[in-house]
């Protein structure tokens, strides 16, 4: 079981690389010479429904396993992930995103993984 709780760990970070690499490539576009403005890119919402699917899998899997995980940091990193996608899901054709709805993301995005590892 340890195993593949550890390779839905690894698809979790997988997809949080995604997420964080999607908002960090067009931060970049964002600055300097020929600065586009932001927008979501597919790896974003894809990387955002790999987070939840991996996951809710993880939880699954360590609650069978015996294992009980802290349901209240799940339920504040499920609710930060949610708010997550439904930003990129809704904007996800937008040519243009708004900078401050971009930044919402990446920050957000930020503070899920603060909460993953300093929650104790």
């Amino acid at each position: 079981m340890d195993t593949l709780i550890n390779v839905f760990v690894g698809l979790h970070i997988i997809g949080i690389a995604a997420l964080l690499g999607g908002f960090l490539t067009q931060l970049r576009a964002m600055a300097g010479p020929g600065a586009v403005a932001p927008r979501f890119v597919p790896g974003m919402l894809y990387g955002a429904g790999t987070m939840l699917v991996t996951g809710l899998l993880m939880v699954g899997l360590l609650d069978a396993d015996g294992r009980h995980p802290d349901m209240a940091k799940i339920g504040v990193k499920l609710a930060v992930l949610i708010v997550i996608l439904g930003l990129v899901y809704v904007q996800r054709e937008e040519e243009k995103v708004d900078t401050r709805v971009f930044a919402a993301v990446g920050g957000l995005t930020v503070v899920n993984i603060f909460i993953a590892l300093l929650w104790t």
